[in-house]
Formats: structure tokens, C-alpha cells, sequence
């Protein structure tokens, strides 16, 4: 019934393969053989979430156990929506296009915290009650991870239990768990107290928070006897035998990032000030040559892709990079494969992988200074100086590129006039560098873009005591960086829609307060935040008003360091003591060591029960 419902809608609306599944190695099983079935949603369109690796990852590994199926759900785009409650059609998982109110976990991973109304809008199609105290034992149960649960806090109403790290075992243990107690009738209370035992689960409910009076946290206490005082993430400790998927669904459409993935690393030696990645996902761990080879022959044979991308935070940091690319280039050539580095450091950029990453297609290459003066990349711990990102510039344009993208920030802590206007310098002397060089093409122009962002504080860093700076500061930042350009045709600027960075600072920061001015603004009709064509600021702000919430409370303060932060009893193995020590150094303008010269005491090594790397 409700497949003849959707295929009649589909004419009518845009991409409407998105919606009806059978995709080439999608997992189509039996119910009634099934013993948990889980619905994973990604709250935000199926062109984005099928770009996603950690779905890949968790939907194969579920489905590889017999007694489990996993399905995928996607946030459909507003013209879908609109026919689907048009003609009552509740939220579907696309294997089955079952109504994912059937199942008995509904989990989201959460990426961007622009998504969370669209979390509650995906519930709310699924014609669940959007707040936890809501759903009744018959309900399935909610569940959410991904980066953005270091701070859970303002969508803890919403959200049964929250998965904290890595997920590859939790989350087996979890079904594993709720498989046992569904055959015994254990109730929802009973399986919450049950799971919050596991190490990695956090059940916002059985924990109270209270307030000062200056509206900081005062403490955040266990209401349960199963519920710990500190929550510790999950780790994966060991990548070659961890799991990995030897295909993936291949959607019918184009999607943002059409290509097979392997990951080849977790974790980043780096210690960017900025990066809330590079610190939660610690310790550094990385696949074997032979694993990474292993897998991307598999992927490529089972999906058919004629790219392969290698994934992870800086993969031009594996430690056998060089003898990992030989190789697969052997393999790549021959297929006519390309291959990807998304995520190469510019002090790692060397003849031989711009070789490498060339030898079947040429793609675009971005290099990410961040900062446009040395004096403001020491403030961030960057690590690499200007003669190291001109020699990289000189290396592409010697392999024939006529264009770099570089990546910066605006509003980085301390930053000032004379850091903006270094950017500006940065690309003219890139510029100037291209038409010097006698191997450039000639009667080839360069084209230099760059792309700003706002930085936004995030926890976990040692800038999350820092402000973010206010609409005004950003524009003033914005005028001074046009105004600094001198070679327009060959320099292209473009930067984010600062009014998205004050929210997700907002929300970043946040603490469960901030559960009611979600709830509002979704109701008020926000959704797809992150879109620019539908994030609606306005509305917001107006939320925030009514609700007497404070924006520069939230985002625009500088937190001092013995303030009880609204995510400190949940523990990432990356000491708070670290953050200070390191927000103390950004102030002093000096530079950490990166973690394979030196450990810097950041606290994870005990979470790997030794040193991370074998030099300390």
C-alpha cells in the first residue's frame, strides 16, 4: 500500500530516486527472521548522507549479523515533505518502506549542528511524539551519535540515549542488548538503566543539572544508580581488524561525494587549536598498507566507482604514505581508477604525490593556511610557515595547475587587521609565484580562490573558552579582506553565511536550555538550517527573544577556565588541563609540537594504555 502511495508521488517531485530504494547492494531481508530491526537516519538530504562513511560503516556491519537489519532513512527535501503529510504518508526506511515508527531503534548521527531541527522534523513525520518523556513503551527506542554528541546537551529531550565515540562495537552491544531484553518484556526504563551500564552510553535523563546564578552550570549529577559520573567515548583500538565494508549501496543518482572511501587513518597528530576533530577522534591510529590496498580492490570491483577516495584527517600523514600510493597506483592505472586525497597538509605535499594523485585524472587542489600571517598560524598551532606553502604553490603550478583553493578562517582568537590583510598578501604573492615560474602553461591566467569561513568555538578545543566574534566584527573583517585585494580577476573571494556560524556557536556551547528554543524554532517551521536557502534567521532570533535566550551568553563570551562546561561529564580522554595549558600557549603565540615529535601530555594516552607513538 504505501509503496503504491509513494510511487504515485514521485513524478511530482525533484530526485525522486532519492526515495524509493532498491539500489545496486542495498540488504533487503526477511522481517519476521529478524530480531532488531533499526532505522538509521541521517538528517539531512539522501545526496549528502549518502556521501556519509560512517553510515557506510554501520549499516554494513548491522547487517552483516543475521538477527539484525539495518535500513536507511533520509530528511526528504520540502517539496517531498509536503506531499508526504498531503497524503499521510509517515517516514519510511528504504529497503522495506516499512514506517520507521515500526522499528525498534530509530538513531541519528548527528554531523552539523544545523541538523538538529531537522531531526525533530523526521521524527515528527514519522508521527512520533518529538520529546523523549513523550514516547511510550511501545515507541522505538531514539538513539543519536557522531561528532556533534560531545555536547548532546541541547538536544537531550529529544533523544533517548546518545552513543559516545566510536561506533563500530557499541553499537552491536546495544542491539545485542535490547535483542535479550525484548524476548524477556523488559520495559524502555528497565533497557535505558541496562544500556546506560555500557561503556560509551549516555541517558541524558538520568542526569540532573543545576544552574548558578549567573545562568553558568553549577553541576551536572547522576539521578540513577546505573548511570556513571562521567561518561567515557568508546574507541576503536586496532584498525586493521576493525570492521570495514567490502561494498557499498550505489545510489541511482548523483550524490555530493561519488566515489568509493576507504579510510586509512583515525585521529590526527596535529593539534590545530581550532579543529574539534582533530582532538575527539585521539588517539591516532592507522590501517596497514596491505589493508588499505585490500580494501580499495574490494570496493572498487563490488560498486563499480571509477574514483577512490582515501579518507581521514590528514592522509598525507599515514607514516608509509609514499609506499601506500605506489601501490595502489599500480592497481589504479590499471583500472582507470582515480585517486583521492582530500586531506593533504602542505608541509607533506611533495613531487611524488602530486605524481600520484595525477596519473589517471587531474582533479582540483586545495591547500588550508588557515590563517594569513605566521604570527596567526602559531596562534592556531598550524605548524607550517609561508616558504612551505609557496613551495607546495610551486610544485602544483610545476605539474601544470593553474589555480589553487585556499582555505581560511575569519575571527580567529587574536586575530587582527593586519592577519586579514595578510590573507590577501598570501594569494598575491601565490600569484605572483605562478607567472615567475618559467615550467608554468603558458597563456594559461591563474585563478586563486579563496574561501573564508567564521570560526566558531566548538568544545574540546582549547578555543572553547573563546568568544566568537560578533555579525559587526565579521563584517568589518570582510571589508578589510576585499579591500586588501588588488588583483581581483585572478583572485576570487567567497566565504560562509556568517549568520549560520552565530547559530551554530550558539548550539555548539549550548546546554539543555537550549532544548526549548529548538523545539520552538522547529515549530516556527526551521529546517535544513544549513542550507542557506532555507535557514531562516529571523525566525530564530525571534525564538531566542521570546525565550529570553542570550546570544552573547552563549556564543559571543570569553568562559574562564573554572567554569563547569555543559559537556564535562562526558570524557573524550583529552584532559581539560591540556585545553587550558594550550589556550594559554595561543595567547603566548606559541607553537605544540605535533604528537609524533613529541607527546604533549594531552591526556589519551591513556586510553591506549601506554604512549601513542613509540618517540615521546
Amino acid at each position: 500500500m504505501l509503496r503504491e502511495q509513494i510511487e504515485k508521488l514521485l513524478p511530482l517531485v525533484k530526485s525522486p530516486s532519492r526515495y524509493i530504494g532498491g539500489e545496486f547492494n542495498s540488504v533487503v531481508k526477511d522481517k519476521s527472521k529478524v530480531d532488531v530491526r533499526f532505522a538509521f537516519c541521517f538528517p539531512d538530504s539522501y545526496d549528502v548522507g549518502m556521501s556519509h562513511l560512517g553510515m557506510k560503516i554501520l549499516y554494513s556491519l548491522k547487517n552483516k549479523r543475521e538477527n539484525f537489519w539495518c535500513e536507511r532513512v533520509f530528511a526528504p527535501w520540502p517539496d517531498f515533505e509536503e506531499l508526504m503529510r498531503k497524503n499521510n504518508i509517515p517516514l519510511y526506511a528504504l529497503e522495506s518502506l516499512d514506517p520507521v515508527k515500526e522499528f525498534d531503534f530509530i538513531g541519528f548521527t548527528i554531523q552539523y549542528e544545523l541538523c538538529y531541527t531537522n531531526i525533530l522534523n523526521m521524527l515528527d513525520l514519522a508521527q512520533l511524539p518529538v520529546k523523549a518523556k513523550d514516547r511510550t513503551d511501545d515507541m522505538p527506542i531514539v538513539v543519536a551519535g557522531g561528532p556533534c554528541v560531545c555536547n548532546p546537551e541541547p538536544l537531550a529531550d529529544f533523544i533517548d540515549l546518545f552513543i559516545i565515540g566510536e561506533g563500530e562495537e557499541v553499537n552491536l552491544e546495544l542491539m545485542d542488548l535490547y535483542a535479550e531484553m525484548k524476548k524477556k518484556g523488559c520495559s524502555k526504563r528497565e533497557f535505558l538503566e541496562a544500556a546506560a551500564e555500557i561503556e560509551g552510553i549516555y541517558v541524558p535523563s538520568f542526569y540532573d543539572v543545576s544552574y548558578n546564578l549567573d545562568g553558568t552550570v553549577n553541576a551536572v549529577v547522576p539521578n540513577n544508580s546505573h548511570a556513571a559520573k562521567t561518561v567515557k567515548k568508546r574507541i576503536i583500538k586496532d584498525m586493521d581488524s576493525v570492521y570495514y565494508p567490502e561494498s557499498f549501496v550505489v545510489p541511482y543518482c548523483e550524490i555530493v561525494h561519488d566515489r568509493a572511501v576507504v579510510e586509512v587513518l583515525r585521529g590526527c597528530i596535529r593539534g590545530c587549536r581550532f579543529c574539534q576533530a582533530g582532538f575527539i577522534y585521539r588517539p591516532f591510529r592507522e590501517k596497514s598498507s596491505d589493508t588499505i590496498c585490500r580494501q580499495t580492490k574490494s570496493l572498487c570491483e563490488t560498486t563499480g566507482y571509477e574514483e577512490i577516495s582515501l579518507s581521514s584527517l590528514s592522509t598525507s600523514d599515514l607514516s608509509d604514505i609514499d609506499e601506500t600510493l605506489r601501490r595502489l597506483s599500480e592497481y589504479t592505472e590499471e583500472e582507470k581508477v582515480n585517486l583521492s586525497l582530500p586531506s593533504m597538509r602542505i608541509d607533506r605535499f611533495s613531487k611524488e604525490l602530486l605524481e600520484q594523485i595525477q596519473k589517471v585524472r587531474k582533479s582540483g587542489l586545495t591547500f588550508a593556511p588557515e590563517a594569513g600571517t605566521q604570527r596567526l598560524r602559531d596562534v592556531i598551532n598550524k605548524n607550517i610557515t609561508e616558504d612551505e606553502i609557496m613551495r607546495a604553490c610551486k610544485l602544483a603550478f610545476d605539474g601544470g595547475y593553474t589555480g589553487v583553493k585556499l582555505y581560511f578562517m575569519l575571527g580567529l582568537p587574536t586575530e587582527t587587521d593586519d592577519d586579514i590583510r595578510g590573507i590577501a598578501e598570501l594569494a598575491e604573492k601565490i600569484t605572483d609565484l605562478y607567472y615567475q615560474n618559467p615550467n608554468r602553461q603558458r597563456g594559461k591566467h591563474i585563478q586563486i580562490s579563496i574561501s573564508c569561513a567564521t570560526f566558531v568555538p566548538k568544545p574540546f578545543t582549547p578555543f572553547e573558552f573563546e568568544p566568537q566574534a560578533s555579525i559587526d566584527e565579521i563584517k568589518h573583517k570582510q571589508k578589510v579582506l576585499l579591500d586588501s585585494i588588488r588583483s581581483r580577476k585572478r583572485i576570487n573571494v567567497s566565504w560562509h553565511n556568517y549568520r549560520v556560524s552565530i547559530l551554530e556557536a550558539v548550539l555548539a556551547k549550548g546546554d539543555r536550555r537550549l532544548c526549548d528554543a529548538v523545539y520552538e524554532a522547529w515549530k516556527a517551521g526551521c529546517k535544513f538550517d544549513g542550507w542557506d536557502e532555507f535557514y531562516n534567521y529571523d525566525a530564530w532570533m525571534e525564538v531566542f527573544e521570546r525565550l529570553g535566550t542570550d546570544l552573547d551568553f552563549y556564543a559571543h563570551r570569553m568562559r574562564s577556565y573554572d567554569e563547569i562546561s555543559p559537556w564535562q561529564h562526558l570524557d573524550y580522554y583529552v584532559s581539560k588541563d591540556f585545553f587550558i595549558r594550550e589556550n594559554k600557549l595561543a595567547h603566548e603565540e606559541k607553537t605544540t609540537f605535533n604528537c609524533r615529535e613529541k607527546c604533549s601530555g594531552c591526556g589519551v594516552s591513556k586510553a591506549v594504555g601506554g604512549a601513542c607513538f613509540g618517540k615521546n
